[in-house]
């Protein structure tokens, strides 16, 4: 062979090799990325391929399926009072991806998760339709209706859960939309999308406010804030006088921290000062106690930390490197403090759990598709914010806020319920409506099967008619007597 001849079989073979390494690196090194890669329309075709798996409640399917015409997707996604469970489900879309449980579980939905393998072999055996796993939820449908009602056609969210074990008993968030109007991916579809995503600057429809969304929880925070005073040693007493003067000079500067009307917050008690809502004697046991204690109670609650339940909520804030006076300021739940609705209902949860807070969860199990149990959740404890002594004393003053406070509307004839309101302004220089909050909690012989957060941005409403005892309270009450009478 002349060398002009070996120099081309010598390239040739480099080639051929090169093409072979490449082959291999594809098949064996980038298969998984490959396969996975939202671009690759294989992937979405083998999700739609066999009927998903449903999203259950209280032993009924929230979704369902049906099949498809004139495309290369078998099945498409359907949704049973869509709008009112699409914080739960989120949506799964032939062209807009997954979203919430419907994302977060899709493997197993799709019936592709390694733990149906076994089930998978046994269909293909039997010449059985593959088909996807069921997710069943700890949500409570008449919980869930009543927080959805309850909010109506105002902008907000409410969040519920089972102190006992962590269950979320509720999760709504308004305003909503039909995640079955664009779960294929035809024209319609791609139209009704468009419509709901065109709000997102302003209602942003497709966000779940209840786990997403962080807001200043005002006078709410103030438990947290009682639960540091009564844990550090602070207060020992919530009948004695605080000895906080009114008005309160926030420290460091010549700034009065306001208490909002004409209330008895001299030198109140803490139980006083709870019924009443004094920014005086909450601002001043804050700075008093300082930064640490304040930011070590609050971590015990949840901030600053996300949470998996198993959809990510996203994380509260409570500031870590502040100034005396902002630590004031924050321990009324301003400044820059901020909580999700899921976050200040695991604030309730915990005090009326005699002081331990558990871990919140929606998924109760995972069922292959001939409904055998695959997956269940054990409720787990997450920290003890409170010792029990103190939790009961919270409670009382709590309740106080029910029996006496600004949370009347809360009452259940009969029933133990303790709360705190909270109206917590926001803009610049607070120049917008503020929001209104409510947290609470319903006690029983057996303990308290249901705590609850409320907040309400009504931007439509009066000013002065904004209140968390007036917007919040009354469906907090509704909530709470859905779960009583489940």
């Amino acid at each position: 062979m002349n060398k002009p001849l070996r120099r081309v079989a010598v390239f040739c073979g480099l080639l051929v090799l090169a093409l072979l390494a490449r082959v291999n690196y594809v098949q064996f090194v980038q298969a998984d990325q490959l396969s996975s890669d939202v671009h690759n329309r294989r992937v979405a075709i083998n999700q739609y391929a066999q009927p998903r798996g449903d999203i259950i409640v209280d032993g009924k399917a929230v979704t369902g399926h049906t099949t498809t015409t004139g495309s290369d997707f078998k099945y498409k996604r359907t949704y049973v009072n869509g709008p009112m469970w699409a914080p739960v489900t989120g949506f799964a879309s032939q062209a807009f991806g997954t979203t919430m449980l419907e994302g977060v579980e899709d493997k197993f939905l799709t019936g592709n998760d390694d733990r149906l393998f076994f089930n998978r072999t046994i269909d293909l055996l039997t010449g059985k339709e593959k088909k996807g796993g069921n997710v069943v939820t700890t949500l409570n449908a008449k919980a869930q209706k009543a927080a959805y009602d309850g909010l109506g056609g105002k902008k907000g969210a409410v969040a519920a859960i089972d102190p006992r074990t962590g269950a979320i008993l509720a999760m709504a968030s308004t305003p909503s939309y039909d995640p079955g109007s664009f779960a294929g991916n035809s024209t319609t579809d791609t139209k009704n999308w468009t419509a709901v995503d065109k709000k997102s600057d302003a209602d942003d429809p497709t966000l779940n406010r209840a786990l997403r969304q962080t807001y200043p929880p005002g006078s709410t925070f103030k438990l947290v804030t009682a639960a540091a005073a009564l844990e550090s040693g602070a207060v020992t007493d919530v009948d004695q006088p605080t000895k906080s003067p009114d008005p309160y000079m926030l420290p460091g500067t010549t700034t009065p921290l306001p208490n909002e009307g004409n209330i008895p917050c001299k030198n109140a008690t803490l139980r006083v000062a709870l019924r009443y809502s004094c920014n005086s004697v909450f601002g001043k046991l804050g700075a008093d106690m300082g930064q640490q204690t304040m930011l070590d109670e609050a971590e015990k609650f949840g901030f600053n930390s996300e949470q998996f339940v198993p959809v990510r909520a996203a994380a509260s804030n409570f500031d870590k490197k502040m100034s005396p006076d902002h630590v004031a300021q924050s321990s009324i739940g301003q400044f820059d403090t901020a909580a999700t609705p899921l976050q200040m209902a695991m604030v309730a949860a915990a005090i009326a759990n005699n002081g331990t807070l558990m871990k919140p969860y929606e998924v109760d199990k995972l069922e292959a598709p001939n409904l055998s149990t695959i997956a269940q959740t054990s409720p787990s404890e997450l920290s003890k914010p409170l010792s029990p002594g103190n939790a009961q004393k919270l409670q009382s003053m709590m309740e106080t806020v029910v029996k006496q406070g600004t949370g009347t509307k809360a009452q259940i004839p009969g029933v133990r319920v303790g709360g705190k309101t909270g109206t917590a302004q926001h803009g610049v220089g607070n120049d917008k409506a503020p929001y209104a909050w409510f947290v609470s909690y319903a006690m029983t012989d057996q303990g308290s099967p249901v705590a609850v957060a409320v907040v309400v941005e009504d931007g439509s409403a009066n000013r002065d008619d904004i209140t968390g005892g007036g917007l919040a309270a009354p469906i907090a009450k509704q909530v709470m007597e859905a779960v009583l009478n489940h």
